[in-house]
């Protein structure tokens, strides 16, 4: 029973562990598009206003396509 189990759990964990890092990927990219200069801001296409609005976001604010 122990085995059969541990066989379930293993996977859930992996998936949580995963979701847990993209989800901290995400925070910190957000925090970090936040701290660019304006002239990479321009460069990439993204206002000042725009970056503030992305990093201001809740970390449980994901891509559509993350939670199929």
């Amino acid at each position: 029973m122990d085995h059969v189990l541990s066989r379930l759990i293993s996977p859930l964990r992996a998936g949580i562990a995963y979701r847990t890092a993209k989800v901290t990927a995400l925070r910190r990219q957000r925090k970090e598009l936040e701290k660019l200069s304006d002239q990479i801001l321009h460069d990439i296409g993204v206002t000042r206003s725009e970056a503030a609005e992305e990093a201001r976001r809740p970390f449980w604010d994901v891509p559509a396509h993350w939670r199929r």
